[in-house]
């Protein structure tokens, strides 16, 4: 083997978040997928590892060829697909600092702890064109094999943030003239609470809904009108996809 290539161990650890935080990358597989990454994101795109010979745009990058059962060590997923590219962290994930360029729709996910949850929101946060999201640190890593599927690479599509911090991020946000709106079983059905020109929407755990901290700083508490005596609520991430659509209207 080429000495100045990485051992197959190298890549497969990056499904774990302090090897993602060391090596600064993680993973995205199939073309989908990779192909949404490169619309977004074409410069994060550090290596591709295939099992053929790849034409544009792949070609552009560094392509490391592998077999089958090289393809099925690395990835998480039961029958992966390839290829898969080895993506860069982007920078200030893990801090509390504002972007430059906020946005206008923000999404806000308190220890939303399924990545399947995380992945889907972030896609939809994505797909109804939201800006960013801020995450707190028990939420599932967004970056995680799991998430990353689950998002179908639209995790480059957005910018987030994950911190402790997320409360006085929130209040930073608010003080520059966005809308704190709390998802909250407890809320008003009233849905122009969501039409606001600069929005800040919070999504609590699947189990126990949005912190008291989160509330009490909200400006407006919606909830999305269902027949809960055939069911108790709605998944955080239906929850999400139907205030984010309302967002738009």
């Amino acid at each position: 083997m080429n000495e100045a290539l990485k051992p197959l161990k190298w890549y497969k650890n990056l499904s774990g978040k302090k090897e993602r935080l060391a090596a600064g990358a993680f993973l995205v597989e199939g073309p989908r997928a990779l192909a949404q990454v490169i619309t977004s994101a074409a410069d994060s795109i550090i290596e591709v590892l295939s099992m053929e010979e790849l034409a544009e745009p792949y070609s552009s990058y560094p392509i490391r060829i592998i077999t089958d059962s090289q393809l099925k060590s690395i990835c998480s997923t039961q029958h992966p697909q390839g290829p898969v590219a080895v993506v860069r962290l982007p920078d200030d994930i893990y801090s509390a600092s504002i972007p430059s360029s906020v946005g206008n729709r923000l999404l806000l996910l308190e220890d939303v702890q399924d990545p399947g949850n995380v992945g889907a929101l972030i896609r939809t946060a994505a797909a109804f064109d939201f800006d960013g999201v801020v995450l707190t640190p028990k939420c599932a890593d967004p970056y995680s094999p799991k998430c990353v599927q689950a998002s179908a690479g639209t995790v480059l599509s957005v910018w987030m943030r994950i911190t402790g911090d997320y409360l006085s991020l929130s209040s930073e946000i608010k003080d520059m003239g966005y809308a704190l709106v709390a998802a909250d079983l407890d809320g008003l059905d009233d849905v122009s609470s969501l039409s606001k020109d600069k929005l800040l929407l919070a999504l609590g755990n699947e189990a126990s809904g949005l912190s008291s901290a989160v509330l009490e700083i909200a400006d407006i508490r919606f909830k999305v009108h269902i027949n809960r005596s055939k069911a108790e609520s709605l998944n955080v991430a239906a929850c999400g996809a139907i205030c984010m659509y309302l967002s738009l209207r």
